[in-house]
This record gives C-alpha cells, sequence and structure tokens, in this order.
C-alpha cells in the first residue's frame, strides 16, 4: 500500500505506506491465514521495484515472526535493469533474491521469470536453471507457473504448450529435484490442465491452486479423470479480497463439513471472476479497492498509480458481487465510501453495469 501523499506516479520509485501494509497481513493471520508477498503479479514489474520489494520481504517476514504468522515470499529475477539477459545472469538473479528470502526467515515461491521466458531456447534451459536455483535452496519451495492471462511474456514458459512440453518440462524438473520442492502454484486459470498436471505430481509433492476462477472446486477433495480423488491446496490472490469468509469455509473442510464449505466460498466465486477479469494482470485494483472499502487502508490508491487500471462500472460490480456474498467486512463503511468516490467522480447515482 502506498502513502496516500506519496508520488506514486508511473516509473517513480515505489513508497510504502509500512504501517498499513502491515497491519494488512495481521489481520489475514488473525484469520488463521498464511500470506504469500512479495510475489503479486500486479505489482512486481508494474510497480513495485526491488528496493521496496526487498525491504517488504524483511519487514513480512519480522512481522510474521513475531505473530507466529505463516508466511512465504516470491523469488524473481526483477533487480536486472536490462530485458534481455544471459542464462547465467538470470541464475545469479534468482539466487541473489533466494539469498534474501531465506535471510529474512520466509518460505520461497520460485516465481516465473520473464528473463528466464526470453532467454530461454528450449526446456531444457529450463530444467538447467532451477536446477541451478534449487541447488542452492537451503530447503524445500514452492514453483510458480504463471500463465500469459496474468503476463504475456510468459506465455509458453517451460518450453511449450501446458499440456504437452511444458507440463512434461515441469514434471522433470520436479522429480529431479525432488527433496528441493515442496509444490508448484499453478495460475493458469485452466482447470483441466491443473487437473492433469496434479495427477502427475510425484508423491508428497502438493498442487496449490492458483486458479482464481476454479477454485472452490479445486480445493475441494473431488475425483480426477483416473477416478482418484484429489485436491489442490489454495495459494490464491483471491483470499486476500474475502479473507474471514475463506478462513470460514477452510475450516468447514477441516471439520469434513464440504457442505458449508460450498455454501460459504461458492457464492465469493462470481467475485473473484469479476477482480481478475480480463485484462487479468490488473486484478490488484480490485484488491485494493476492496481493501480500502473494508478499512483496511486509507484510500484505493496503488503503488505505480494502478489505481487508475480499473474502471468505475467496472469497481461498481465488485461492489455489489462483494455485497452479496458477505465480503464486506464494515458494510455501513463500505457504503460511505463508495458513494464518496462516484460523488468525486461525478456521479449522482450508481453506473450502469455491462453484463
Amino acid at each position: 500500500m502506498p502513502r496516500v501523499a506519496a508520488d506514486n506516479t508511473p516509473g517513480s520509485p515505489a513508497d510504502v505506506d509500512w504501517d498499513a501494509t502491515l497491519a494488512f497481513r495481521r489481520h489475514l493471520w488473525s484469520w488463521g491465514l498464511g500470506v504469500a508477498d512479495a510475489m503479486d503479479t500486479a505489482q512486481r514489474n508494474m510497480g513495485l521495484d526491488w528496493t521496496a520489494t526487498r525491504e517488504l520481504i524483511e519487514r513480512s517476514a519480522a512481522e510474521a515472526a513475531s505473530v507466529s504468522g505463516r508466511l512465504v515470499v516470491g523469488v524473481n529475477t526483477d533487480q536486472l535493469d536490462d530485458d534481455v539477459v544471459p542464462i547465467e545472469r538470470v541464475i545469479d538473479a534468482y539466487v541473489e533474491q533466494l539469498e534474501v528470502a531465506e535471510g529474512a526467515g520466509a518460505g520461497v515461491v520460485l516465481m516465473a521469470s520473464r528473463h528466464l521466458a526470453r532467454a530461454a531456447q528450449d526446456p531444457a534451459d529450463y530444467e538447467r536453471v532451477y536446477r541451478a536455483v534449487l541447488e542452492r535452496a537451503t530447503g524445500p519451495v514452492v514453483l510458480h507457473w504463471l500463465g500469459a492471462a496474468f503476463d504475456a511474456v510468459l506465455d509458453g514458459y517451460f518450453g511449450g504448450d501446458a499440456d504437452t512440453v511444458a507440463a512434461d518440462t515441469v514434471v522433470r524438473i520436479i522429480s529431479e529435484n525432488r527433496d528441493r520442492v515442496a509444490g508448484i502454484k499453478m495460475s493458469l486459470l485452466d482447470e483441466s490442465a491443473e487437473r492433469r498436471l496434479r495427477a502427475r505430481l510425484p508423491e508428497g509433492v502438493a498442487m496449490f491452486t492458483g486458479d482464481d476462477y476454479n477454485f472452490v472446486r479445486l480445493i475441494d477433495d473431488e475425483s480426477d479423470d483416473d477416478g482418484v480423488i484429489r485436491h489442490s491446496d489454495a495459494l490464491l490472490g483471491a483470499f486476500a479480497a474475502f479473507g474471514p469468509l475463506a478462513s470460514a469455509a477452510v475450516q468447514h473442510l477441516d471439520r469434513g463439513d464440504a457442505a458449508a464449505y460450498r455454501a460459504t466460498l461458492g457464492p465469493t466465486e462470481a467475485l473473484a471472476r469479476q477482480v481478475f477479469a480480463a485484462p487479468t494482470q490488473y486484478y490488484k485494483t480490485g484488491v485494493a479497492f476492496l481493501a480500502w472499502l473494508n478499512g483496511h487502508q486509507a484510500s484505493p490508491a496503488m503503488v505505480g498509480g494502478l489505481h487508475a487500471a480499473r474502471s468505475l462500472p467496472h469497481l461498481s460490480e465488485i461492489a455489489r458481487l462483494a455485497n452479496a456474498c458477505g465480503a464486506l467486512e464494515r458494510p455501513e463503511l463500505a457504503a460511505a465510501r463508495w458513494h464518496q468516490l462516484l460523488t468525486l467522480s461525478g456521479v449522482t447515482r450508481p453506473p450502469a453495469v455491462a453484463r
């Protein structure tokens, strides 16, 4: 979250409101949720520079330790100034961030790298890079497969189509580095591809869903095409938008009450689909907007000016769906803030929403 009075225009160094940022993490921890930090695809590579990212990792890790909160952080290569670099520089950049994250005491999510996507010529290059980085990890990490819906530069990541070459590459990387990989977060927004890959994972390797469109079914125990009951664990940006509901739903599952789980979490999927609607890389605008409506930040402003990335009708539908599924934690405050935004925007009645 940026400071309200900061110069958070595109291209400016991120000026973060650390008190509000850490308070929101404490809010999520208070509901029994873990936090995946410094890996938001709508901020890293789009305004949150490495200097601010490093500070975020270190501050969040210290805060997590103080409240016994669960934390993983993203490790990437976005400190590199050049878009195109040799493979060896990609490895070095990954290792630099890996050492920062592990040095802070945080768990690691090895994110998909734009630099690797540009430098890799074939699946073997991906295997080489991941092998070299995983060799330097002091404990098991989570891999992250991010799709082109979130970042067009990552189209064809791991060397090909998700269901063929790329999936084979992922399985080889995990199998060859089994003791260093705890799981993989799959963010392709493709339920079928996620189900097929999780059926191929070695025993003990977790599938973490990043499918913000289809998470309700993927998290629940269901039979895959081969007849085996499986589930994906949740590692979802959408949960930041409705943490209390996500917490309640997971507790229902822990008690074996699948019906209550679906009744609680099911209505949130329509909200998530709106927040993550194309162009999906701007989803954080909706997350920040909801955090503001719920009183967790002083304004809906974002680093890099990305609060302007969504239209008023889009935000109006988010507000409506959040109210419908119970995601407004303080409805009176949310209503007052929404009407303030409408007035500021020159709207005397709610804008029409395209359906």
